[in-house]
């Protein structure tokens, strides 16, 4: 099996080289690291004005001479502007290297990486009249991308990917050494794919980014089905957009992602500053490669259904049979009521009754699927869902949503009565109710594409047990630190119930015993174990309800047994600093909080007691109160901020291992 590549992709510099260098060193050093980089867009800028120069010249000299080194292989592209006179020369000498580690790309090019990895880039924008009228593939010069550029951008990815045969001559010899498709991984692009959006309920961030898209590009897409499509040009100045993922059912089940990113210099929207780096893992595909499972919130793909539209004037008429009609024209009836001689109902074949009055009108067609209910028989205006109430008297929700105020599943949230308790945010601006979760949002939901599973040390009936990203006791680097306790794989995990609840304390009472229990059983499994190695165990919750919609769970942190004594001290003297009152009865405090009606911060203790605190509605307080705790009663200030304790992936994995492998003789779950 091939290993997977590791990409960063990053926005528009858009001059800014020497800034995009650094902070891609920043990047790698702490995520890395990364075997190459794209950089869509424009990473040059545009001229200042059109008799100056481009911006930053003086980094364009110094990376053309080898004095501005790339931290990286990074390949770059045309964005939306001519490139600068002395790039373009260097490619014509090179071929597109321009400093020892950045490589330009092809205005229509397509590149085999050493790693196996499939690229495809289209510089440039889209004019429709430049598209048509041009008679031939404009170079770096121009702006603009015309059908000749895509004419050879599809032929070149029909080359063969062995570099000793890309050499071709002529269309015959491109035809003669074909592979068996033109399938890419990765597509790069400034303009986006018209119909990108159809069938996406991730949210714009911009209404006209809907209509942005160009037809020559999505033509690209249904030819190349590229894995992973990034492109610069999401507005002006660029947004970030992330759709949904969607399949090509006819090739080997292929899931293509799209992603548009913001620039990382020039210009920014107003509001905060968009998303402008994307980092992911690749593996190269082969002809044994297993198809890769369906992501949970993968859509229809929005590229199999081009619609095919013809004049008034052209063909068959679909009322009118093989009537030919100039244009619209009104319906005409014999004096009996029945259809002109010739008429023939188009679904029936009936020439006794007009299709507006045949009685098979009322049933689908063989195969068709209500999209309510996901029931054949009849259509979503007769679906009986569709006006079925939930368990507060609204509309019930369709299948999957779930309510961020209280976790249900039976009501909307403008429904939910304790949304309705809880009121709205001040100062949010808020228009209408928040959009439901999805599972690609929440961090915690099995479901979610996006979750690292591989930190995942159990999994029980009700609940999984896994290590945080970046957890507060150090495994590597640091760990001989004194305060650091000997748990393998460093001990500290998250229990988190495997069904999407806000709090513990607001799941519904008929379904709560079994996810406590379970809980309750990881947490002395986890005792026990510490134990075994010199330590005790601080339990917290941050129990939130927010309209955000959080996922419950517990973080269990071991803490050495010399500083068991410290731990209720240090959790009301910070406390204290920050305003934090505990209650004095923490049981009917939790009580209150029953069925979602209020947010709390729990703490167990070594001994068996508890500490609460009442998040007040509206009131300012920490989700990493926790957290801050035990990085002072450890001694570990540097070890407050979990972003900054993130490890690779192969560290994460041998963690796991280590924890899994101790935890076995204490697993409830085995």
């Amino acid at each position: 099996m091939s290993s997977a590549v590791k990409v960063l992709v990053v926005g528009s510099a858009v001059g800014q080289i020497r800034e995009l260098f650094a902070k891609i060193k920043s990047i790698d050093a702490k995520h890395g690291k990364f075997d190459f980089a794209l950089c869509l867009g424009d990473f040059f800028g545009p001229p200042k004005d059109a008799s100056e120069e481009y911006g930053q010249e003086e980094d364009i000299i110094q990376l053309l001479e080898g004095r501005l080194e790339a931290p990286m292989e990074c390949y770059i592209m045309q964005g939306e502007h001519p490139l600068p006179a002395p790039v373009i020369e260097k490619f014509a000498k090179t071929g597109g290297a321009l400093s020892p580690n950045v490589f330009l790309l092809h205005k229509s090019g397509v590149l085999n990486t050493a790693q196996g990895i499939r690229i495809a880039s289209l510089g440039g924008i889209y004019d429709s009249n430049v598209y048509t009228a041009a008679d031939s593939a404009h170079g770096f010069t121009s702006p603009y991308f015309t059908s000749q550029t895509v004419e050879k951008l599809l032929a070149n990815t029909m080359t063969s990917s062995k570099p000793q045969e890309r050499n071709y001559t002529s269309l015959a010899a491109i035809a003669s050494s074909t592979t068996p498709s033109q399938l890419v991984d990765i597509l790069i692009s400034n303009a986006w794919p018209a119909g990108i959006t159809q069938f996406s309920s991730a949210p714009l961030p911009a209404p006209e980014l809907a209509s942005i898209g160009v037809e020559p590009v999505a033509e690209i897409v249904r030819k190349t089905k590229p894995r992973y499509h990034f492109a610069a040009g999401g507005g002006h100045p660029p947004k970030f957009w992330e759709r949904e993922p969607y399949v090509w059912e006819e090739d080997n089940a292929r899931v293509s992602r799209f992603v548009s990113l913001g620039a990382f210099g020039g210009e920014q929207p107003s509001g905060k500053k968009q998303r402008w780096f994307y980092a992911f893992s690749i593996a190269p595909l082969t002809p044994t490669s297993e198809p890769p499972p369906k992501p949970a919130n993968a859509t229809q793909n929005p590229f199999l259904h081009k619609a095919l539209k013809r004049p008034l004037d052209s063909g068959e008429d679909y009322r009118w049979g093989n009537n030919q009609q100039p244009g619209k024209r009104s319906r005409t009836e014999e004096p009996s009521g029945k259809p002109p001689a010739g008429y023939k109902c188009k679904i029936c074949e009936s020439p006794e009754h007009f299709i507006t009055d045949c009685p098979e009108r009322e049933k689908p067609r063989e195969g068709y699927i209500c999209r309510i209910c996901n029931e054949p028989g009849h259509f979503i205006r007769d679906c009986p869902v569709k006006n079925a109430v939930g368990d507060t008297g609204g509309k019930k929700p369709r299948e999957g949503y779930v309510c961020r105020a209280c976790g249900s599943e039976l009501h909307y949230i403008q429904d939910c009565p304790v949304a309705k308790q809880t009121g709205p945010r001040e100062g949010a601006g808020r228009r209408g109710p928040p959009k439901p979760i999805a599972p690609d949002e929440c961090w915690f939901c099995l479901s979610n594409p996006n979750l690292a599973k591989h930190l995942i040390v159990s999994i029980g009936s009700e609940c999984y047990v896994t290590l945080p990203k970046g957890q507060i006791i150090p495994t590597h680097q640091g760990a001989n630190h004194p305060n650091a306790p000997p748990v393998p794989g460093g001990g500290h995990v998250l229990i988190v119930p495997i069904t999407h609840y806000p709090t513990y304390l607001a799941i519904p009472p008929d379904l709560a015993e079994p996810i406590i229990d379970e809980t309750e059983k990881y947490k002395s499994a986890l005792r026990a174990m510490y134990a075994k190695h010199g330590a005790v165990a601080v339990c917290f919750e941050v129990g939130r309800m927010s309209a955000k919609g959080g996922h419950a769970h517990v973080q269990v942190v071991p803490v050495p047994t010399k500083l068991k004594n410290a731990i209720e001290d240090a959790f009301r003297e910070e406390g204290r600093t920050h305003g934090i009152e505990w209650e004095e009865d923490p049981d009917e405090a939790l009580r209150a909080c029953g069925g979602g009606r209020g947010s709390y911060f729990r703490v167990d203790l070594p001994d068996g007691r508890k500490m609460v605190h009442l998040i007040r509605e509206h009131g300012p307080f920490s989700i990493q109160f926790g957290r801050q705790v035990l990085v002072s009663v450890l001694g570990m200030g540097d070890r407050y901020d979990w972003k900054a304790c993130t490890q690779s992936e192969e560290e994460d994995k041998e963690d796991v291992q280590a924890f899994k492998a101790a935890f076995a003789a204490f697993d409830p779950s085995l």
